[in-house]
């Protein structure tokens, strides 16, 4: 097989079938310095449309419209996460409406920067196909476009992991300060997207005590300027965490620590089989363009260059550190929070191995990574579209916009003032707050309380609403018990149906519960208001 790939490398060489040129025109491109941003910005056009078609019938995640909600408001850190997350969604929503086809946008522009920062790594050890290479085994990897849809605390480390990682290679070359400040900030904004980059910095320490050249950077400013850095730029959010009680801290230990004995011992085999299972297409397609020549691997990794030693230091202890890591603290370990470290892997197949990518195998590489994203468009997505629409994500995500606007109808019967608060079950209550006109708060203390607990201050004189799926039995027992609290609520039963392009689909009931102003009157809604709804499909009950 491996001989007849060569000859037909060699025949291609000679005479390119007519398809290949425009491939091979836009390689010759590479060190031009137009081919890499074209297929960046190729990348970001396809996988948009891709979710725009595919999610025609359904709203943002929830984790999405978390993020949105938290950077609301600009702080150093927030109840479940540290800030650059919500950072990021501010600074996009400054620019860009709020809106489903923006979000996305905004996740795959995350992805891009993230493949632009790889690329900044891999042109320091190689040039011409092999730089387009490493970038679409990449893509053959789910991280970069159905992982990042869901912008949340491990999407943004797609791009600061390899931005970090980079500046680190950087001031480890040639220890000058300059570099070794971006170093220590650009750590120092990955531990701010979230905790778990701690084991890149901890890696990027072992990779420099394990490398030949460590005595030369230890004993250099450079890793006490980026030390000092780092901690200087982590200040504030040490601060903020040291004056709210370390609320993200308590959430992770929460939510994913005392795990018992037996599954402990699981969740390293799980977390590297899950790395591993992510990894299998990319490796396989390598496997295919090196053919016999693998055999030069142990010769290859012998002669490694320093630098691509450093990042393979630091790869092994992006996944050697978390499992012990959770062993220790019992916690659970998710593969997906391995994805953006993935990158160090392409990396070093590609720019450690000394033989050269003939590019009859670089063009099959990225026919293969168009037609997968063509056939994505032009099948998947719309097929992906028709079934969600007859059967809904599970986050109820076909509903989100419907029932928000059909609350804020039902709040604008009873009130001329803006919908202040709304909460009822976490993702009904993060969509709300998105996408009705009034953009109420979302209230934590609103989103399943424990009504005995709720303190008696707590009576929000402006009114809120709560929305619980109609099935959701604890979230409308436990708003009702809120309620009941207040002179005077509404409870409404509806209907609402999704519809894809004018064809009907599935159907969900909600529970809706309104508190209006503590004034007590009723008003009629503000001129324009009601006509701002006429168009939602749903079957009210409204029960006082």
């Amino acid at each position: 097989m491996c001989l007849a790939f060569s000859e037909m490398a060699a025949r291609s060489e000679i005479s390119p079938a007519r398809w290949r040129r425009p491939f091979l025109i836009w390689m010759d491109g590479i060190e031009a310095g137009w081919a890499v941003p074209l297929l960046l910005m190729g990348f970001v056009a396809v996988w948009q449309a891709f979710l725009v078609i595919a999610y025609l019938g359904g709203d943002l995640h929830p984790d999405v419209l978390e993020t949105w909600t938290l950077g609301r408001s600009i702080e150093w850190g927030y109840a479940k996460h540290p800030p650059l997350m919500g950072w990021a969604a501010r600074a996009w929503t400054s620019v860009f409406p709020l809106s489903n086809w923006s979000f996305q946008l905004l996740a795959l522009t995350n992805s891009a920067i993230a493949l632009w920062a790889v690329d900044l790594i891999t042109r320091r050890f190689t040039r011409g196909d092999k730089r387009i290479v490493v970038l679409l085994l990449l893509m053959l990897l789910p991280a970069y476009q159905f992982h990042a849809q869901r912008f949340n605390a491990n999407v943004v480390l797609l791009p600061a992991w390899p931005i970090a990682t980079y500046c680190f290679l950087r001031s480890f070359e040639s220890r000058e300060v300059g570099w070794a400040i971006a170093a220590g900030a650009t750590a120092a904004l990955a531990m701010l997207g979230k905790y778990y980059s701690v084991f890149l910095i901890v890696s990027f320490l072992c990779a420099a005590m394990c490398h030949p050249q460590r005595r030369a950077y230890f004993g250099s400013l450079a890793p006490w300027v980026s030390a000092v850095t780092g901690l200087a730029a982590l200040v504030p959010h040490v601060y903020w965490l040291a004056t709210t009680g370390a609320q993200p801290f308590a959430y992770a230990l929460e939510r994913h620590a005392g795990k018992a004995h037996a599954p402990l011992l699981i969740e390293p085999l799980i977390f590297l089989s899950g790395v591993a299972l992510v990894l299998v297409i990319p490796a396989a397609a390598w496997v295919l363009i090196a053919g016999s020549r693998l055999k030069k691997f142990p010769q290859d990794f012998r002669t490694m260059n320093p630098g691509l030693l450093l990042l393979f230091f630091i790869s092994v202890g992006t996944l050697v550190l978390p499992p012990i890591a959770a062993a220790v603290l019992g916690a659970d370990l998710p593969p997906i929070w391995a994805l953006q470290g993935l990158f160090l892997f392409a990396i070093l197949i590609v720019c450690g191995a000394s033989y050269p990518i003939e590019r009859f195998y670089s063009v099959n590489l990225a026919a293969v990574v168009v037609g997968i994203a063509v056939l994505a468009v032009g099948v998947v997505a719309p097929v992906h579209a028709l079934y969600r629409n007859f059967h809904p994500l599970n986050e109820g995500r076909n509903f989100y916009q419907l029932s928000a606007m059909e609350l804020t109808r039902q709040w604008h019967r009873h009130s001329n003032s803006a919908l202040p608060a709304v909460g009822g079950d976490d993702g009904l209550a993060f969509a709300t707050a998105f996408y009705s006109p009034d953009h109420p708060l979302y209230e934590v203390r609103l989103v399943h309380p424990n009504a005995e607990r709720l303190p008696p201050e707590a009576r929000f004189e402006r009114g809120w609403a709560a929305l619980c799926f109609d099935g959701d039995r604890y979230c409308i027992a436990s708003m009702e018990r809120t309620a009941a609290r207040a002179s005077r609520h509404i409870r409404s039963e509806f209907v609402l149906e999704s519809n894809l392009l004018g064809q009907p689909g599935a159907t969900q009931g909600f529970i809706a519960l309104l508190v209006p102003p503590s004034t007590g009157e009723d008003v009629a809604p503000p001129t324009g208001v009601a006509e701002d709804f006429s168009a939602i499909r749903r079957s009210p009950v409204e029960a006082y």
